[in-house]
């Protein structure tokens, strides 16, 4: 009997959230998208068994300010619910953007928190960007991410990520470099790399991973963008 009100209660749960992912259409095409919106609610449905919804708010401060959830579920053809198909993550972010006419500046921190496997994140990034000369831009950034998961062989762990980025607008070149720590020190990894812009929508990739280890490796690539 247990079994079979579970069962119910599962079948109750996909048909409500199906019937709520049929309503958000029905009720947001007859509204034009709008870029002030405070309101975030983008119901998808994946598939014809699977359907996720991110639902939240924003607010317009100097610190912008938005929070919300990430609700997910998945069922078989019979309507039962595939067992570690739920997603349940409450999550938040705050970011300050920085404009002055020699260039800009964003910071931002957020969380995630996974009700469902008790894992969850902390993340915290820097970027700026601005007009080293006339024929020289710069770009850098830092990101810190301290995760934790109860299932992991690190349940805790902690990575450190930075990178630099010079362009020269004039001939479309630039060179990056971004290095990575994790667990301070227990694993790290370096990229450098440099990208050329041969035409409007043609560029030329080339970058080499850990170049001072005896593991390096290098890849080259051709990248053409399309848009219609």
């Amino acid at each position: 009997m247990i079994v079979a009100r579970f069962r119910r209660q599962g079948t109750g749960l996909l048909t409500m959230l199906k019937m709520t992912f049929l309503f958000a259409v029905g009720a947001l095409a007859a509204f034009p998208a709008r870029a002030d919106n405070l309101l975030i609610w983008n119901p998808v449905q994946v598939s014809d068994q699977s359907y996720k919804a991110t639902m939240g708010f924003r607010l317009p401060f100097e610190w912008e300010t938005s929070a919300g959830a990430d609700l997910g579920l998945a069922a078989t053809d019979g309507d039962a619910i595939l067992p570690g198909s739920g997603q349940a993550t409450l999550w938040g972010k705050i970011t300050r953007v920085r404009v002055t006419p020699a260039g800009n500046a964003q910071q931002s921190a957020g969380v995630r928190v996974d009700t469902l496997r008790g894992s969850g994140s902390l993340m915290l990034s820097r970027a700026k960007s601005f007009i080293l000369s006339d024929s020289l831009d710069l770009q850098t950034s830092r990101f810190v991410n301290v995760g934790y998961d109860p299932l992991a062989v690190r349940q805790t762990s902690v990575t450190a990520t930075q990178a630099v980025k010079l362009i020269y607008p004039w001939t479309g070149t630039s060179l990056t470099a971004n290095g990575s720590v994790t667990d301070f020190g227990q694993d790290f990894s370096s990229t450098v790399g440099v990208s050329q812009n041969i035409l409007p929508n043609l560029n030329l990739n080339a970058a080499v991973n850990d170049p001072l280890s005896a593991g390096r490796a290098a890849s080259v690539n051709v990248n053409y963008r399309v848009t219609w």
